[in-house]
């Protein structure tokens, strides 16, 4: 699938991905450090981001007398990030893991899960 985003909607993404869990409105805009976009800007956003399907209502929240809408990505943040790649762009599959593998974010658990899928790739190819 292929995922069009603008930077903002790509910020509400980020916003929704690092949470976690379902966000309303004024969770996204309490959370949303650093936007590029005006605070009344968001209900355009999030339409639009239903439209496109990156998004989708989870619910609702009561905040307050009203009761407002939840927010969840309907995509992860691995499938959009393969999805860029694949858009008539080719990175160097070594190079782009070699990235991967110097961040602070891969343990010893996450390596031994590389390992096993780069096996398994290997043991498919080869078939």
């Amino acid at each position: 699938m292929e995922y069009r985003v603008t930077k903002s909607e790509l910020e509400i993404l980020n916003v929704l991905w690092k949470a976690g869990e379902p966000l309303s409105r004024a969770d996204i805009l309490e959370k949303s450090t650093g936007k590029t976009w005006k605070d009344n800007s968001i209900h355009i956003f999030l339409n639009g981001m239903l439209k496109k399907g990156i998004i989708h209502e989870a619910g609702f929240k009561r905040s307050g007398k009203v009761w407002g809408r939840l927010y969840e990505p309907a995509i992860t943040i691995e499938e959009y990030y393969a999805d860029q790649f694949a858009d008539g762009i080719s990175p160097d599959p070594i190079k782009l893991l070699q990235i991967l593998i110097n961040s602070p974010n891969l343990d010893a658990k996450k390596i031994d899960k590389l390992l096993s899928t780069l096996e398994q790739v290997q043991r498919d190819t080869t078939k």
